[in-house]
């Protein structure tokens, strides 16, 4: 490893220790007025996630929430890079609804829950349809936007060797925006790694939001601070991944 490697991760490092630290200050500082957050200190929380990982529960968990995830982000993909396509291509398909996408997208996915339910009922319908909701927008503006910056010069190449649309389309336009349709990735499993937690409290009987609420109910405390921290991990690795196939394309 590099010297500039051991330096990031020695960053890295302090950065993670500074956390802790800031983290059993507040703890300290709320168990003043508040005993039961005791509980929610560093020791007993990071105990309770070593428990927690050693046994079977909680992967049930985690493969659910993960799985509702891929899905979600394998519809957006089907639906957003079409999408995004057209509205890159076409002046008049972006005249037509370029304003209707910008309006959906600013209507926060949660706002949506009621509708869910009653279009769709309890189960995992609705939460699917909230996900790919909410990670549609990302993939649609940002291969909109890779379309947008190709080069003319490709299409002119492409017209004068009589390439058909269909040839246009995977030999030019596809290998320019994948970049950008992989930064829409990222984003989306941003948005999708947010919002899965409350739309897995609609109804469901696994998953990592389920099992928050399910905590709060059995009033283990240390478990859920352990599933909060378990949550923000497993999304730093799904960024990691995320921000890993983006480089190795770029």
């Amino acid at each position: 490893m590099s010297r500039a490697r051991w330096h990031h991760f020695g960053y890295a490092v302090a950065g993670l220790l500074l956390l802790l630290i800031v983290w059993q200050i507040g703890a300290w500082l709320l168990m003043q007025s508040v005993p039961l957050a005791r509980t929610l200190r560093p020791e007993p929380t990071l105990t309770t996630l070593y428990h927690l990982l050693g046994g079977a529960e909680i992967y049930q968990h985690i493969i659910a929430s993960l799985r509702r995830v891929l899905v979600s982000l394998l519809l957006a993909l089907a639906i957003g890079v079409p999408v995004g396509l057209l509205l890159g291509q076409s002046r008049l398909f972006e005249a037509l609804f370029g304003g209707n996408i910008q309006l959906l997208r600013m209507i926060s996915p949660l706002s949506w829950m009621p509708v869910a339910v009653m279009l769709f009922g309890i189960g995992d319908a609705p939460v699917y349809f909230l996900l790919t909701f909410a990670a549609v927008w990302p993939v649609i503006l940002n291969t909109a936007t890779g379309v947008r910056s190709i080069d003319p010069a490709w299409h002119a190449l492409g017209a004068s060797l009589s390439a058909t649309r269909s040839e246009t389309l995977r030999h030019i336009v596809l290998p320019a925006v994948l970049g950008h349709i992989l930064t829409g990735v990222r984003l989306a499993i941003g948005v999708l790694w947010i919002v899965l937690v409350p739309c897995e409290m609609l109804g469901v009987n696994d998953g990592l939001g389920y099992f928050i609420l399910d905590t709060r109910d059995r009033l283990a405390y240390s478990e859920l601070g352990a599933t909060i921290v378990l949550i923000g991990v497993l999304g730093w690795m799904l960024d990691a991944g995320a921000r890993w196939l983006h480089q190795r394309w770029a």
